[in-house]
């Protein structure tokens, strides 16, 4: 297994999503799909394979990518589109080049409503893809029971109705149909049932539930329990199978998607290419950033660069904001709901990922960077004069005003020093004076720094509000460090920041990684000090 494959299963999230394995010529020999990618792909070198083709598939396993998704049945439909783009050699299950099926709603007089695999552009209307025949099967059965929708392949048009050429079949006698063909339903009474079946398919099943709730509770009055929970089955499977899928959407024609993130070094592109509402290519890369180039210029560079490498067309880009470049007859969207707005959310989900796992994967091979990163938002958030290297915390504590005790922990590079912790005896103070006992301590502890010429922080936390912070203050004034280095206060209960010589605390975003580091500070101090 090499370096990169390790890393890579590190970070790999626990989403639902596709992964690819890539031998080292650069060639995708495998493409799978799991609940949960991390699970998933470090089972494959996590034990023994008895399958020799496997064994000899993990053995070729050189590089590792990963698309991740919104929920299980994107990964089926994902994988699908996949495989038939890729070809991968140790797919041999899915070479059957079989596509998930849509229900049509046929554009013809009496519209019929069936399963199909193909989309023909006839102005018909398709719902799907579905990754399940079984609930498709399920759904069709429930339009002609309840709807009465025709499944005969008759040519229904007026003149063929007037002329009497034909004659109701056996689904008019088994009441699944009301008899178009020899006049007994008129047109405006089917479509109106077409109607109802085409909200349901977009999502909208408050119809159909009551009409089937209707029929469950006269079966239930007339004891034919058997029945009612056949319907009941019906009526559950309804309302939670419609799950919409992002990955094949309902928009039949080719679009390009470009979700964008940056960094301060870096800006990261990802493309989604969409032929027929299925997205057969998914790939995300990164700009070095160079000068001082603006989001929209990266994202016009990355938009040519990803047209040319796939040979895309496409007259319709969405993106997150227009680039700054404008292309001959290709217009840019950016959504604002629908299936748009779910693909760009989807680029975006997976450019945000690429980025987390690339930032962690450069932290893990060099720990000093995930310090800096973190340093430097302290020192942007606190608006020190540099960063933070050395933090020291002090907190005070006493049982029931009595054996006042202090104590100090010590951070260097955002990770706990213990070494360089110390407690104190409180010594001039007599009974819980918490500020006298707070100059104490910060008289002690940097007078003998200072001495022994020991390095000193470059940021004070004390645990406590403005009064515990101004005792620090003054110890630090009189031993003329006070100016030199940082400090500030926070507040127990609301996590209020306290500077020097400002009465209004500030408040930290309570997701900042500064705010979290000052926490663990402060807690770290705590458990020291009891």
């Amino acid at each position: 297994m090499t370096e990169e494959i390790q890393n890579t299963l590190k970070i790999i999230p626990h989403s639902p999503g596709c992964y690819q394995f890539i031998e080292k010529k650069g060639k995708v020999i495998y493409v799978g799909k799991a609940k949960d990618l991390k699970k998933r792909v470090s089972s494959y070198f996590n034990k023994n394979h008895e399958n020799p083709k496997t064994r000899v598939l993990v053995k070729n396993i050189y590089q590792i990518k990963y698309i991740v998704v919104d929920s299980e049945e994107d990964t089926f439909l994902l994988e699908n589109n996949l495989i038939k783009e890729l070809k991968p050699r140790y797919n041999v299950m899915l070479k059957d080049d079989k596509t998930y099926p849509y229900i049509v709603i046929k554009n013809e007089y009496f519209p019929r409503i069936y399963k199909t695999r193909k989309i023909v552009k006839d102005g018909s209307q398709y719902f799907g893809p579905y990754s399940s025949v079984q609930a498709i099967k399920l759904l069709l059965d429930i339009f002609e029971k309840v709807y009465k929708i025709r499944t005969c392949r008759l040519n229904l048009t007026p003149d063929n109705i007037a002329s009497g050429k034909f004659n109701v079949c056996l689904e008019y006698h088994i009441k699944r149909c009301k008899g178009p063909c020899e006049g007994l339903q008129s047109l405006e009474d089917y479509n109106k049932n077409v109607e109802e079946v085409t909200e349901i398919l977009k999502g909208n099943v408050s119809a159909i539930e009551k009409k089937i709730e209707q029929e469950m509770l006269q079966y239930a009055e007339e004891l034919r329990f058997e029945e009612a929970q056949q319907l009941k089955e019906k009526y559950v499977l309804i309302r939670n199978f419609r799950e919409k899928s992002l990955i094949v959407s309902n928009i039949n024609y080719n679009i390009d998607v470009f979700g964008y993130d940056d960094d301060e070094n870096s800006a990261y592109i990802n493309y989604l290419h969409v032929v027929n509402g299925a997205v057969n290519q998914a790939y995300t890369f990164e700009y070095k950033k160079k000068l001082e180039e603006t989001p929209e210029e990266l994202l016009g560079m990355g938009i040519i660069e990803m047209r040319q490498r796939f040979g895309s067309e496409s007259k319709e880009i969405i993106v997150p904001f227009i680039p700054d470049i404008t292309l001959h007859g290709v217009e840019y969207t950016i959504p604002q709901r629908g299936d748009k707005k779910k693909l760009l959310e989807l680029s975006q989900k997976n450019v945000k990922q690429h980025k987390i796992g690339k930032l962690k994967k450069a932290e893990m091979l060099n720990p000093d960077q995930r310090a800096a990163r973190i340093l430097k938002a302290v020192q942007k958030d606190l608006q020190l004069k540099e960063i933070p290297w050395r933090i020291e915390c002090f907190d005070n504590s006493n049982i029931q005003g009595t054996n006042a005790v202090a104590a100090c922990v010590v951070f260097k590079k955002a990770k706990p020093a213990k070494k360089d912790y110390r407690h104190f005896i409180i010594k001039t103070v007599t009974g819980a004076d918490d500020y006298a006992s707070m100059r104490e301590v910060i008289h002690r502890r940097y007078s003998r720094l200072l001495n022994e010429g020991s390095p000193l922080p470059q940021l004070i936390v004390i645990d406590g509000g403005k009064g515990q912070l101004n005792a620090a203050v003054e110890s630090l004034q009189k031993i003329g460090l006070y100016g030199k280095i940082a400090v500030i206060g926070i507040a127990k209960r609301l996590e209020e920041i306290y500077f020097p010589n400002d009465p209004v605390p500030f408040y930290l975003d309570k997701n900042s990684e500064t705010l979290k580091l000052i926490q663990q500070l402060r807690d770290e101090a705590h458990r020291f000090g009891i």
